[in-house]
């Protein structure tokens, strides 16, 4: 298992939970300087950042790409994959797609999360499942072609109403025949949907592939009531090898987030 913090340059989500909003230079200096093993990249768009800049700051520091988030697409632009609109569903899978293509450019997945959208009483819920599962078919085979999986996070009830739990999402894609398509897990969403977070894991073994490391507040793991004993357990137990990645608040500020972070990680060294 390797560690990993987030890093925001998305003015409109500046109270998000991301643990570093710096330029990227300072962004990647200090995730080094903590002892990060990698940065989760989230950028206002595709065409943000050029590619070389931040491969020159990946190498410079030492870092990998753990992953690089699409949220932009909804909280900046208001993208949704479910939207009842065909010009906005449309917008919203170009924007995707062409974060997927900039993640393999630097050899790392994109995360579906927010965007996946809702459905509602104008789209009907199995309408919303075909379209979601066709996003995910096209972005898991671009993905492909770059040699990484895509990453879908089922998120808590109060930000979709599609998937909140592991094990039917992890269903959902077997059922789809969706390939090269992995889970997110994220430790704060599933404090509020799962019974058992460790089982869970367990369950949906063969479909994790990025972890979020959040304590049950979303401040970083030592900052609430969470035990991480149980899912560090099972995470060992499935043999997971990929990221355990803080997308926390910089609570009490980003510095104390990122050092609480490394040291509830201590014990994966």
């Amino acid at each position: 298992m390797r560690t990993a913090v987030t890093l925001c340059r998305v003015p409109e989500a500046a109270a998000g939970p991301f643990v570093f909003h710096d330029p990227l230079p300072d962004g990647f200096a200090k995730a080094a300087a903590f002892g990060f093993d990698a940065v989760e990249l989230f950028l206002e768009g595709p065409d943000a950042v050029r590619v070389e800049e931040i491969e020159a700051l990946r190498q410079r520091h030492g870092l990998a790409i753990a992953a690089v988030g699409t949220g932009a697409g909804m909280v900046k632009h208001g993208l949704s994959l479910t939207d009842v609109h065909p010009e906005k569903r449309r917008g919203a899978l170009d924007f995707l797609l062409r974060m997927v293509e900039l993640g393999g450019r630097l050899g790392a997945p994109a995360i579906l999360g927010s965007m996946q959208g809702r459905w509602t009483a104008e789209v009907p819920r199995e309408q919303a499942l075909d379209w979601l599962a066709a996003a995910l078919r096209e972005a898991g085979n671009l993905a492909a072609k770059h040699g990484v999986p895509f990453i879908y996070e089922p998120l808590n009830r109060y930000e979709t109403n599609l998937f909140n739990q592991l094990v039917p999402a992890a269903e959902f894609l077997d059922e789809r025949g969706l390939e090269n398509v992995v889970l997110l897990a994220d430790l704060f969403h599933m404090n509020i949907e799962e019974r058992d977070m460790a089982e869970a894991l367990r369950l949906a073994a063969s479909r994790v592939g990025h972890v979020h490391w959040a304590d049950t507040n979303r401040r970083a793991m030592g900052l609430g009531h969470g035990d991480p004993a149980p899912v560090l357990a099972v995470l060992r137990e499935i043999s997971y090898a990929g990221y355990l990645s803080a997308e926390v608040l910089p609570l009490p500020d980003p510095e104390t987030a990122a050092r609480r972070t490394i040291l509830s990680l201590s014990c994966i060294r």
